[in-house]
């Protein structure tokens, strides 16, 4: 079997000949000790410097380059998501940049000021000007007679990932399948859940529609799969109960699925925090592998598999938090322990919990492949 094989039978919970692995996503600082050079790729401070200075071709040509070059030196894994060659600016997209008012601090023509924090890997607005919290109505939700198509151009580093790499690894593309509008701020989603459902419907029935026109164009001839996700879930449980997700989430994401199906075969779902409790619907809905199995959530892959294992497969199992704060041993430890409980009877994808996130210990990253190496073939 080659990549796109396994990863393909891993998912379907088919015989495999060998465990495979993959990532949601790498940061900048792990790329850039593997492939030895600067990289933009999940630099999220330089790439939206750079989009505000109008260097949209640099950002192409980095991603382009390095996400091919990373994943040739990094050829033990199989599954290879979008994050590494994301949707670009179009080309003809005119950059309305900030005013740099201090290190590392921007404002904007609005009025909002923006600041890099270079050990998180993440540039945030800390101040906006106030606002009155915006009032919905059913209204605000019409359902468009036409959608504009995507500008070609913005998928032009994922194409190029395709072209390269496409025929051997397991590449997924991006597709919009999240069923939990959150409409202002979190805290006043959460009261329009609990009061004005309404609402949540209106704007579940526009997405779908408006997704369900956009999907020939995101869904990309080569990809082998999509993948989508919201995070609708905390540590201790979800966000809304599972009764109000069955009313008001379960048809938009089931729907999203079929929509999403006419075009790829296989669909995998992202979702941060403790959602055991929504993990049967989210079967329901078709979803073929759920990712990010938050260990610190109490999602541990052996009770997953035990659980859910019989109708959608799993990919993840090892902590994120040990790939930045552990050592070497505890790395290659925590590779044996999700191995032995996810990889028996197959439909299991080795993964950390998360992304390979910034701040990651190379030497952490390098035991983790080579013990999933040592291990691949066992099972």
């Amino acid at each position: 079997m080659n990549s796109k094989e396994r990863v393909t039978a891993a998912i379907a919970r088919k015989h495999v000949d060998r465990v495979p692995l993959g990532f949601y996503a790498v940061d900048h600082d792990i790329i850039e000790r593997v492939i030895g050079r600067p990289t933009l790729i999940r630099n999220k401070i330089e790439t939206q410097i750079a989009i505000w200075e109008g260097r949209r071709d640099e950002l192409a040509e980095s991603y382009k380059k390095d996400s091919v070059e990373f994943y040739r030196k990094i050829d033990c894994a199989d599954l290879i998501l979008f994050k590494e060659a994301p949707l670009l600016p179009p080309s003809d997209y005119e950059p309305d940049p900030p005013k740099k008012i201090g290190d590392d601090i921007w404002e904007d023509r609005h009025g909002r000021v923006w600041q890099a924090d270079r050990h998180a890997n993440d540039i945030m607005c800390f101040n906006k000007p106030a606002a009155h919290p915006k009032i919905y109505s059913v209204d605000d939700f019409p359902i468009p007679e036409s959608v504009q198509p995507p500008s070609p151009s913005i998928f032009e580093a994922f194409d190029h990932l395709l072209r390269e790499l496409g025929e051997e690894r397991y590449i997924c593309g991006p597709m919009h399948a999240a069923p939990m509008p959150m409409l202002g701020s979190f805290e006043d989603a959460m009261v329009i859940y609990a009061t004005q459902p309404e609402l949540i419907h209106a704007a579940n029935r526009r997405n779908v529609a408006i997704q369900r026109r956009l999907d020939q164009y995101y869904c990309r001839p080569g990809m082998a799969g999509a993948h989508g996700g919201q995070d609708m879930a905390g540590t201790n449980g979800p966000f809304i109960s599972p009764a109000m997700w069955r009313e008001m989430c379960l048809p938009t994401l089931k729907q999203r699925i079929r929509d999403i199906k006419q075009h790829v075969g296989q669909v995998n779902f992202h979702g941060c925090g403790k959602t055991i409790d929504l993990l049967d619907m989210i079967a329901d809905a078709g979803v073929d592998c759920y990712q990010s199995l938050q260990t610190t959530a109490g999602m541990e892959i052996g009770m997953l598999k035990e659980r859910f294992g019989q109708r959608m497969a799993f990919w993840g199992g090892l902590a994120m938090e040990t790939l930045i704060t552990g050592t070497p041993e505890t790395v290659r430890q925590a590779v044996r322990t999700a191995m032995e409980r996810g990889a028996p009877g197959g439909g299991f994808i080795l993964g950390p919990s998360h992304s390979v996130a910034k701040n990651t210990k190379y030497e952490n990253f390098m035991a983790m492949l080579d013990e999933f190496v040592k291990l691949r073939d066992r099972y």
